[in-house]
């Protein structure tokens, strides 16, 4: 299992790349939501799961991560949900 905080640097560097034209300067840590603190947009979503896929070379099972938050009431996505599961489905 890849440890967190390398997939924090990852997930940092996919999204520069991704969203070129986005710059967050506040606190990012777990609890920071990607459509309210970052500014995504759902498409944009969708676009930084596939270049995820891309940049760890494996298809991740989003649609159920996605679908286990709605059922959770989640409204939003949080970085720290979102590294546990890129924990779970990345090789090490």
């Amino acid at each position: 299992m890849k440890d967190a905080e390398l997939i924090y640097a990852d997930l940092a560097e996919v999204m520069r790349s991704a969203f070129p034209d986005r710059d967050y300067d506040g606190e990012v840590g777990p609890a920071t939501c990607v459509f309210a603190d970052i500014g995504l947009a759902s498409i944009d979503l969708i676009v930084l799961a596939e270049r995820l896929e891309g940049f760890y070379g494996v298809k991740l099972p989003f649609g159920t991560f996605l679908n286990g938050l709605r059922k959770q009431g989640a409204t939003d996505v949080q970085l720290g949900s979102l590294v546990a599961f890129l924990r779970q489905n990345i090789p090490a």
